[in-house]
């Protein structure tokens, strides 16, 4: 993959120009192996995201700047929890604390079909990453 993550835009260009369900899982699980591993240093108790099935560490990094920009890092034991982050990563990482707050996902995972794909288990998993990614960002601001 040329640029990592790829832009929300190119997500949703390559899920439209598939076919089906299967051709996207399989997409998912590719982006998932993209997904650098997350230093061990940062698999930690603390790090880990609480309401998904899959063990998925969640850390981030604000750069002191005006808009606080955040760097985003993560990872699982879940194949496809990993691409799943790589969407996240696309839609959340670089961004300002204060837009990471106020953003909405679930208009690109209902634009991506996830809402209606992913198990329950996984759908409750990706909310619980976003609502932790929302978590520290809103921590960030304070600080």
């Amino acid at each position: 993959m040329a640029n990592f993550p790829p832009t929300v835009d190119e997500l949703i260009s390559e899920f439209q120009e598939m076919e089906d369900w299967d051709e996207r899982y399989d997409y998912i699980i590719d982006l998932g192996r993209e997904l650098p591993a997350l230093d061990a240093s940062l698999q930690t108790e603390e790090n880990i995201v609480q309401g998904c099935m899959s063990t998925v560490w969640l850390a981030t990094e604000v750069h002191q700047n005006e808009t606080q920009n955040i760097d985003i890092q993560a990872d699982s034991d879940s194949i496809i929890v990993k691409g799943l982050i790589v969407i996240l990563l696309s839609h959340y990482s670089g961004k300002p604390a204060t837009e990471i707050v106020q953003s909405d996902a679930l208009e690109l995972f209902e634009e991506l079909g996830l809402n209606q794909h992913l198990s329950p288990q996984r759908r409750n998993g990706l909310f619980s990453m976003v609502k932790r990614l929302k978590q520290l960002a809103a921590d960030h601001l304070v600080d």
